[in-house]
């Protein structure tokens, strides 16, 4: 967490910043309060962006989608305003760091019962997303959020309205959008993405919670080189505990129709008795990670409002640091107001970003910048429902729904 610059806005719509989360390639993510008293996660898009027409209709559609999803094992979207001239998206705010942060910096590789928690948790989170015709394709340790009732998932979909967007700022047609390493072959190869797809990253997840390495080897020999291993190599799952390997090795296989269900996942972790409700019934951390939460969870009880007044704004305003409004356009329906009922608002987990890693840490394995592999072809149609149903979307020309925080 860090402390608000001059050049951040103080309020965005009816939510008070608190202090700033980090910043990916879609926007900037903040701390705030809704006018309610509920602690979220803002995510501001970049103005570039927004400029675009064709990532405003994705963003629009992406979010929507997102906002069915429901369970208790992600991070809820309450609120967005799709249509203001800076798009925003708020969600619960989790308050825990980061898997990539647990593993990657604070702690080092769990031991096999917490990574059987993590993935019986992982699976049910999976489950959601994909009743609501969502397939993440990006789930990975940064994605995962650590909390003492067990791990949350962050991001699913919202970043694919990134899909068409290149590093120069323009649509190339059949981009393909993840993280060297956790990536599944179908999203290498550009070929039909499905819920498998999901099941592979989660196996990624996995061996990496297990073992501290990536199992196609790391990013410092390049983002090609590990794609391409994904593609046709078998993973290197030394050091994943034997009771677990075997369910592992499944995940990772370069056949989607090979890898297991989401059920059966679930019934090889063994943990149906003790993960169930959104929450871990027993202690699933080492004593040192609880301890660790906690310290987490008194830092945001000490977070006060920022000191200075807020000039006026209204529900949709965007207030500079200096308390001058930005005007927006006018609001969109909001489907979920912040703290109210619903699917999407369930409360039994505040939710949002990992805080970023040190300056001088190493760039953990899944932060390198999103890699884009391109195909060329016909220009897709406006965005809109995939063919086949909620999952035949095909990774090349088209996207499917989905909701993410970068």
């Amino acid at each position: 967490m860090e402390k608000l610059g001059s050049g951040d806005p103080q309020q965005i719509g009816a939510y008070r910043l608190l202090a700033r989360l980090g910043a990916g390639g879609m926007g900037d993510v903040y701390l705030a309060r809704s006018d309610r008293g509920r602690t979220v996660a803002v995510k501001l898009v970049r103005r570039e962006l927004a400029a675009q027409e064709e990532f405003r209709a994705r963003f629009r559609q992406e979010v929507q989608a997102a906002r069915q999803v429901g369970g208790f094992w992600t991070a809820p979207v309450l609120d967005a305003d799709t249509e203001a001239e800076v798009p925003w998206v708020a969600t619960g705010y989790v308050a825990g760091p980061s898997l990539q942060q647990v593993v990657g910096r604070d702690h080092g590789a769990l031991p096999e019962r917490s990574v059987r928690i993590l993935a019986a948790g992982l699976a049910h989170a999976l489950k959601d997303i994909h009743a609501a015709g969502i397939v993440h394709r990006d789930l990975k340790p940064s994605n995962v959020l650590v909390t003492i009732d067990g791990p949350r998932v962050i991001d699913f979909g919202i970043a694919r309205a990134l899909e068409t967007v290149d590093e120069s700022g323009l649509t190339r047609t059949g981009a393909l959008v993840g993280s060297p390493g956790f990536m599944a072959p179908e999203q290498v190869r550009g070929d039909r993405i499905t819920p498998a797809c999901d099941v592979f990253c989660l196996g990624s997840v996995l061996a990496y919670a297990a073992t501290g390495t990536l199992p196609f080897g790391s990013v410092d020999s390049g983002a090609h080189a590990v794609m391409f291993r994904i593609a046709q190599e078998e993973p290197d799952l030394e050091g994943v505990p034997e009771g677990i390997a075997d369910l592992v090795r499944d995940c990772l296989r370069k056949d989607p129709g090979a890898r297991p269900t989401l059920d059966r996942i679930l019934e090889r972790t063994g943990a149906e008795d003790t993960v169930s409700g959104g929450r871990s019934r027993d202690p699933w951390l080492p004593s040192a990670l609880v301890a660790q939460l906690g310290r987490h969870a008194v830092r945001l009880l000490d977070t006060e409002d920022p000191q200075g007044p807020v000039g006026p704004v209204g529900p949709v305003g965007l207030v500079g640091a200096g308390g001058v409004e930005t005007p927006v356009r006018d609001r969109g329906p909001r489907a979920a107001a912040a703290g109210s009922g619903g699917p999407g608002s369930a409360e039994p987990t505040p939710a949002a970003s990992p805080e970023p890693a040190s300056p001088a840490a190493p760039p953990p394995p899944d932060q390198l910048p999103t890699v884009a592999a391109t195909q060329s072809g016909p220009t897709p149609p406006p965005p809109g429902p995939p063919p086949g149903g909620p999952f035949g979307e095909a990774a090349a020309p088209g996207s499917t729904r989905a909701g993410r925080s970068t």
